[in-house]
């Protein structure tokens, strides 16, 4: 009996007690990692094909260590410009193995949903009549701060040009960032 799995990104075929290497796994070494992507079964000549998986089936692995891959040498080089560049790289790997293929009644592993989520829609009911009210405090806020002396250096020639026609200041597309400054100060 052999399935072909999806593992950390990749399509593995295997079989019970195989020893295989995949891309580093987060999970410990000595734990039991479940593998519910199985694209295809191969029970003595019974092959069950996935559309895209095989739904309740499953392989069953144990971490046994994490290592690093052999070195690989990349080189790149243009002839006639002096141009080379040497870098090394090893890949991150965990070498599994595996334990069991279970062809039928495998639980898949649904994505845990917070249940904070549904608390803070049952809030936002209750809190929306307050933050409709508070959004009148803010408006009053904002007329009462143009009376109030403002830095304009640190704004924009844009944002002041926008004060400024809304003041009823004319001729404010020839003025430069002083003179703006200057016009909304009087």
């Amino acid at each position: 009996m052999y399935a072909i799995v999806e593992m950390a990104g990749q399509q593995f075929k295997v079989a019970k007690d195989q020893k295989v290497y995949v891309h580093r796994l987060q999970t410990e070494e000595g734990k039991k990692v479940t593998f519910d992507k199985v694209l295809l079964l191969d029970d003595n000549g019974n092959v069950t094909v996935g559309a895209p998986v095989i739904d309740g089936a499953a392989v069953e692995a144990k971490v046994v260590k994490h290592l690093r891959g052999d070195k690989v040498i990349v080189f790149h080089k243009k002839r006639r410009k002096g141009y080379r560049k040497k870098n090394g790289h090893r890949q991150s790997l965990t070498e599994i193995i595996v334990e069991s293929i279970v062809a039928k009644g495998a639980k898949k592993a649904a994505p845990a949903k917070p249940k904070k989520e549904a608390a803070p829609k049952e809030a936002t009911k209750a809190v929306a009549p307050k933050k409709a009210a508070a959004p009148k405090k803010e408006v009053a806020k904002k007329e009462a701060a143009p009376k109030a002396v403002e830095d304009f250096s640190k704004k924009t020639v844009a944002e002041l040009k926008d004060l400024a026609k809304a003041a009823g200041i004319t001729g404010i597309s020839s003025m430069k960032k002083a003179e703006l400054i200057e016009a909304l100060k009087k």
